[in-house]
């Protein structure tokens, strides 16, 4: 790859570093997008053996690129986010795959689109965790910043999305367990 284009690439996802989510870290700091990207990542390396039918790199890849038009719109989330939202980023997105060289815009169009339609074990997989990880950040945050909508939210996010693996719905329960001890343990 032409190394002005590479730089260009890395230009563009550092915002990921400066644009941060609704999520605290535990030591009370705004979470980044790319903080998260990274730990869905990690999640997803270390769930592999439970998932032995399933293309855990391209998982990796999902969990690395999803958020990559939040580059370009910033985060917004999901209890806020419009259809008009999402069409803003997504027309962001794929205006910038289509920049990158041939080889890579066919390639990130293509798992973009597998990603969107949501029928492979692959793409099931990265949006489980995806959701789990938020679940998990929360859980990690204090309480005090959760917002009122959370506190009925965090117990059940990821919920529909682990339905179809057993494995997923055993974890999605133990995240909503732990959210709902935290909840308890505060007094509320």
């Amino acid at each position: 790859m032409e190394t002005d284009k590479l730089l260009d690439i890395l230009n563009t996802a550092s915002c990921l570093k400066d644009n941060t989510r609704h999520s605290w870290t535990p030591k009370g700091r705004r979470e980044s997008v790319a903080e998260h990207s990274w730990r869905l990542s990690l999640f997803a390396y270390f769930i592999k053996d439970e998932f032995p039918d399933v293309e855990i790199d391209k998982v990796i890849k999902m969990c690395i690129l999803h958020d990559m038009g939040e580059a370009f719109t910033g985060d917004i989330p999901s209890f806020n986010k419009t259809e008009n939202d999402e069409g803003k980023e997504l027309s962001a997105l794929f205006g910038w795959v289509e920049s990158l060289p041939k080889n890579f815009s066919d390639e990130l169009m293509d798992l973009y689109n597998e990603m969107l339609q949501q029928k492979t074990e692959e793409s099931k997989l990265y949006k489980a965790l995806d959701k789990l990880e938020a679940a998990i950040s929360h859980n990690e945050a204090d309480l005090s910043t959760w917002i009122d909508l959370e506190y009925k939210l965090n117990p059940v996010y990821g919920y529909d999305e682990c339905q179809y693996n057993p494995y997923l719905i055993e974890l999605q329960e133990r995240v909503r367990e732990i959210s709902l001890e935290k909840i308890k343990n505060k007094g509320l």
